[in-house]
């Protein structure tokens, strides 16, 4: 799916002219290709975007990497280079993409919201129901969550809803935490780390949302010109936020999405959470994508010439793959890098809002499909 219609075409290009290519080292993705791979033989393979990629057009390089896993950078990209054709993400308008960052906050909590805990994570709850195409009414149609009411589906309630008391005492409580912006910010990245008062880890990761229409809060207040546009950030809405605790309410209820979570063990500390692709993500080489469009488990490599703090004052140019997605991701050059895990990985992730080229990577076998 290319072309006018869809607002975007493929270019065919070449490793060569790939920005920053001869100095990336994109060894970290045969990691996250064979927990892919694992994922796909064992379970299902994932869903094709409508570029019409599939699993299992990128099956046999999975297979090759578990022959014989590639050694050190030259080595990498070599394996690259042999299975894979680039291809430059054109939007019709000639437009460059967007790239932004997010990353898994750690929040310290307790196992029983009471005291200073008062602001709980909470489980999936069990009067929250999926909602199809065949169920869903004329005036949802936005919606994939919601609950029956009276014999008819109807919205969940919403954030300010859930936060004045709707789930309280149904025993759904994950956790509870002492300040509620941390809370709002790890549904923003639909993923935290847990730290308990005895220092134990647990991870908690995205299960379901209430099914409204998620709102950035950072939109709202450079609206209402209480940041300015070319400063907003994680950091300046946070900061604005403890500024101005009489009005949290206001403008975190402004976003009606609550996300519910589930609870997962901390396996590796070097990993990031399991993610959409059902994988732990990789710091700094996974990407959130527009499923919609794009297929999980594909690597894309990403040029973003205003984006230096990532790599040390140099552009940022990156092999990553395609392993999450987002409800704020939409479009065929759009992405979120996953930082990593805590409190400096959000100072990464949350000050990337950069212009960037998106190559997606095509096995060689079909790529003949998409145009020479």
């Amino acid at each position: 799916m290319t072309g006018e219609a869809s607002g975007f075409s493929l270019r065919r290009t070449g490793f060569g002219q790939l920005p920053g290519w001869p100095e990336d080292d994109p060894s970290t993705l045969f990691q996250g290709m064979l927990a892919c791979l694992g994922q796909v033989r064992s379970v299902k393979p994932y869903r094709s975007g409508s570029l019409g990629l599939s699993t299992q057009e990128i099956l046999p390089i999975y297979e090759a990497v578990l022959a014989g896993v590639p050694q050190g950078a030259s080595d990498s990209r070599r394996f690259f280079e042999e299975h894979f054709q680039p291809f430059l993400i054109r939007l019709a308008d000639d437009a460059s993409g967007l790239v932004t960052g997010f990353y898994e906050p750690e929040v310290e909590v307790s196992a029983t919201p009471s005291g200073v805990w008062t602001h709980p994570f909470y489980r999936r709850p069990p009067d929250l129901i999926d909602i199809s195409d065949e169920d869903r009414p004329a005036d949802m149609l936005s919606y994939a969550f919601g609950r029956r009411q009276d014999g008819a589906i109807r919205p969940y309630p919403d954030r300010r809803d859930i936060d004045q008391g709707y789930l309280a005492g149904r025993g759904l409580e994950i956790a509870g935490a002492r300040d509620r912006v941390d809370v709002f910010f790890a549904h923003v990245q639909g993923a935290a780390r847990l730290r308990f008062p005895d220092g134990s880890l647990q991870r908690i990761t995205y299960a379901a949302k209430s099914g409204h229409a998620f709102s950035g809060i950072g939109r709202l207040l450079v609206d209402q010109g209480e940041i300015d546009a070319a400063t907003v950030s994680m950091q300046s809405i946070r900061a604005w936020l403890a500024r101005n605790p009489q009005r949290i309410d206001e403008v975190l209820w402004h976003n009606r999405s609550y996300i519910f979570f589930r609870e997962a063990a901390v396996d590796d500390l070097a990993l990031g959470p399991v993610a959409a692709a059902k994988v732990p993500l990789l710091p700094g080489r996974s990407l959130a994508v527009d499923r919609m469009i794009h297929t999980f488990g594909f690597p894309f490599y990403v040029h973003a010439p205003t984006l230096t703090h990532l790599d040390g004052g140099r552009p940022f140019a990156r092999m990553l793959l395609a392993l999450d997605t987002g409800s704020a991701i939409v479009g065929p050059a759009r992405g979120d890098i996953f930082t990593g895990s805590g409190d400096a990985a959000g100072e990464l992730a949350g000050t990337v809002r950069n212009a960037a080229d998106f190559y997606i990577l095509i096995p060689k076998a079909v790529a003949a499909r998409y145009g020479g």
